[in-house]
């Protein structure tokens, strides 16, 4: 049975992404196209690792610490240490996300509060200049 293969142009469309970010996740060797000639063909494992890398991005993983986490899984296998490492990676990420929430959170709250008193200033200077 022959596995399909995808173009690099099959591969943005599937994903949304850009020709030159395949071609950045493949010098960086997160995935690794099968070449011929010119051209680049993207099996399952490539679309596998993809939306992995994919979704670490969007979590805010950076690439090191998604290469450490595809360099354990392993095709056809359980992936229990790629699931474990995933697990920690995950959590720790999920806490500095919830610790950046909170900071963000109090940061709009005193910027409310700056604008608040500054609306209420001017407010009462442009009604002082107006009384005089």
């Amino acid at each position: 049975m022959q596995e399909e293969l995808m173009t690099i142009r099959e591969m943005c469309d599937a994903f949304d992404v850009t020709p030159r970010t395949l071609r950045f996740y493949e010098s960086r060797e997160l995935i690794f196209p099968e070449r011929r000639g010119q051209r680049r063909l993207y099996d399952r494992r490539d679309r596998a690792r993809l939306t992995l890398i994919l979704r670490g991005k969007r979590f805010g993983f950076s690439l090191e610490q998604i290469r450490q986490l595809l360099e354990f899984y392993e095709p056809g296998g359980s992936n229990v240490t790629q699931i474990a490492a995933t697990l920690k990676v995950g959590r720790d990420r999920l806490a500095d996300m919830e610790r950046q929430y909170a900071e963000l959170g109090e940061a709009i709250h005193d910027l409310k509060a700056q604008i608040a008193e500054a609306t209420a200033r001017l407010a009462a200077m442009t009604r002082d200049t107006h009384e005089d």
